[in-house]
């Protein structure tokens, strides 16, 4: 099935790992001495929490869902051999973290390393050793298809780039070498649509104590439960080396209730579900399907009353310029993204628009971490797919040759997966093997205030294509209904041109093309 794969190659595979490179160092006293400062005449120290205090203020608080004083402590975890499923759909699912994470895009992945099943009595059931080897033989598959292409696709992207920065014979040998490892990074960066989401990530993971406890309660309801609860729950065991108390004085443990799998599971129809989601985004990556239709007016009204103007001191027209137009309001030519600390800014905050979208899981993965713009994705083990269901990339449907490749590595990928469905393996352990360019379809909303920041990083040429791609649509469609509030929206360069310098905020990362000069009809290439 899978030919040209290196003899004998094999999948590395290792038990995750988890270290705790940063924490408070009394994370209970402290919250126990937060919670006695609401009530006290000064400011509480950890050292004066006493056990009668532990047991009766720390139940009180957690009991009753009084939960703020567990979120001043936090912990930064280094993660590895995790995979990028597990992070997608449990780790990064939610708004209450931060995280530094090895790109696909900048890091070439020269060997097959991923997620396997660990050998266990459960395992043992229904991943036996022929259905590893069906697993292992996909995943070293995908990784030949990525190699294949890497080196067919590093062509295409050098020529495109030596056209937009006008290469020739005189060039400067240090301007070669520049295009060559930009062609280099924008060829891994698409052929990495064909590894698997078993592929292993490494990150810098840090979060509040409170949403640790709520990772621990909620370990299984994700597509991994297997894996997150590993995880999690050496994260849990980290942090009670630390100080034991703050999670043994509580007593939590995970849920396995989950109420989404109590009837879809006779229901779900993938394939028919995929059907008529994209029938309503009608050829377009995102769909504007509700908005706030005041927006104009009541984010007028709201600068006014920020500002303590009336009406006839300042117009409707007169408030929406004061809070786009970067000539006017210098919160706009901020990178440090001052939004939500500025007073007029958060008259933004009353439009809000949902959209329903379409991309890649590698490019959502991305998407999903504009956190302040929350998206409601798919359980993939409730809407699996028989047929190949997948993302194409420009660069690859533009190389005959390369795109046989990857349709040829879909194909496997599905082919695989449905084996060990058909074998009677788990879908938690099967949909490992679908590749990056897996079809995500979802429903996501934000306020203006928070898509202005998205559009401003994404509609820029450095951008992902596929988020690049469904930021344009939803600008287009933003200027439809509401017209007056686009004039000032676009990549940095747009904003920048003619108020403030440099115009490009990427500096040595320049994509090579004056985009403000005729953003938004300017055509992107690469």
């Amino acid at each position: 099935m899978f030919d040209g794969t290196r003899p004998g190659e094999l999948v590395e595979s290792a038990p995750p790992r988890v270290t705790l490179r940063n924490a408070f160092a009394h994370p209970f006293d402290s919250a126990i001495a937060a919670a006695r400062t609401c009530y006290a005449p000064r400011l509480i120290g950890h050292e004066e929490i006493t056990d009668k205090q532990r047991l009766n203020i720390g139940a009180a608080t957690f009991y009753s869902g009084h939960h703020t004083v567990y979120q001043h402590a936090h912990f930064e975890f280094g993660l590895e051999n995790i995979s990028r499923q597990f992070v997608w759909s449990f780790l990064h699912a939610h708004p209450f973290y931060n995280s530094e994470q090895q790109s696909q895009r900048y890091v070439r992945l020269d060997r097959p390393q991923a997620y396997v099943p660990q050998d266990g009595e459960q395992t043992a059931l229904f991943f036996n050793e022929e259905h590893r080897a069906i697993y292992q033989q996909a995943v070293v598959g995908a990784w030949d298809s990525y190699r294949k292409l890497s080196a067919i696709l590093v062509n295409d992207a050098r020529e495109i780039l030596n056209d937009i920065w006008h290469i020739g014979p005189m060039s400067h040998p240090k301007r070669l070498q520049k295009i060559e490892r930009s062609a280099e990074k924008r060829a891994i960066e698409i052929a990495r649509y064909v590894l698997p989401v078993a592929a292993f990530t490494t990150m810098v993971h840090t979060i509040s104590g409170i949403v640790l406890h709520r990772l621990w309660r909620m370990c299984e309801a994700s597509d991994t439960p297997s894996e997150a609860r590993l995880v999690v729950g050496l994260m849990v065991e980290e942090v009670k080396k630390v100080d034991p108390q703050f999670f043994e004085r509580f007593g939590t443990e995970p849920l396995v209730e989950r109420p989404e799998w109590q009837n879809p599971q006779r229901d779900a129809d993938g394939e028919a579900f995929a059907r008529e989601f994209d029938a309503k985004l009608n050829g377009k990556t995102s769909k504007l399907v509700d908005y706030s239709p005041n927006a104009v007016r009541v984010m007028a009204e709201s600068y006014r009353a920020v500002a303590g103007l009336t009406e006839s001191q300042c117009s409707d027209a007169e408030a929406i310029d004061r809070l786009l137009n970067p000539a006017r309001n210098l919160y706009r030519l901020e990178t440090l993204n001052v939004g939500v600390h500025a007073p007029m800014m958060r008259a933004l905050q009353h439009a809000n628009y949902t959209f329903a979208k379409k991309i890649s899981h590698t490019a959502d993965s991305q998407d999903q971490r504009h956190r302040m713009i929350p998206g409601s994705r798919p359980l993939l083990t409730l809407a699996d797919t028989r047929e190949p269901d997948y993302i194409t990339p420009m660069l690859l449907a533009a190389n005959p040759r390369a795109k046989e490749v990857y349709d040829r590595a879909m194909h496997d990928a599905w082919s695989a997966k449905n084996q060990l469905l058909d074998r009677g393996v788990p879908p938690e352990i099967a949909l490992y093997l679908l590749p990056n360019a897996k079809s995500i379809r979802l429903y996501e909303s934000g306020s203006l205030l928070h898509l202005i920041h998205k559009w401003t990083m994404r509609t820029c040429f450095n951008a992902q294509e596929e988020i690049y791609q469904s930021s344009m649509d939803e600008l287009a469609q933003l200027r439809e209904v509401h017209p007056e509030l686009t004039k000032f929206i676009g990549p940095p360069c747009h904003i920048r041109a003619g108020i403030t310098t440099p115009i490009c905020t990427e500096g040595s990362h320049f994509c090579g093309i004056k985009v403000w000069l005729d953003f938004p009809n300017i055509t992107r290439r690469i």
